[in-house]
């Protein structure tokens, strides 16, 4: 399929899909005449990091994870023994941006309190 087909099928622009391929997540193959072509795996593909974008991991990560995980039902499981710690880490991470970011509204809600209205 090109690449408009893997735009209605996943929701996602062309621009992003091509970042995605920029930053080494999908690798379609060439045709001859240099489009791109892809398949079905790469429907799954692009579903697969948008769930992992939307877990708040960077692409970065997300590039190292990847091959590791596997579709199974609803959810994508580890196939890696080292990929449950870098996720375990990546999650870390996250619960304190969430700390840091409780604490900034915090303060915030103190100056906005101290405001005359």
């Amino acid at each position: 399929m090109r690449i408009g087909e893997l735009v209605r099928r996943t929701g996602v622009s062309e621009r992003l899909l091509r970042y995605y391929e920029e930053q080494g997540l999908l690798a379609p193959s060439r045709l001859p005449s240099g489009y791109r072509e892809y398949t079905e795996t790469h429907v799954e593909t692009v579903r697969r990091i948008r769930c992992l974008l939307a877990a708040g991991l960077s692409t970065s990560t997300i590039a190292a994870v990847l091959p590791c995980l596997e579709a199974r039902g609803e959810r994508l499981a580890p196939t890696c023994p080292d990929v449950v710690g870098r996720l375990r880490r990546e999650r870390d991470r996250i619960d304190q941006a969430m700390r840091d970011l409780s604490e900034s509204r915090q303060a915030l809600d103190l100056v906005i309190s101290a405001a005359r209205v």
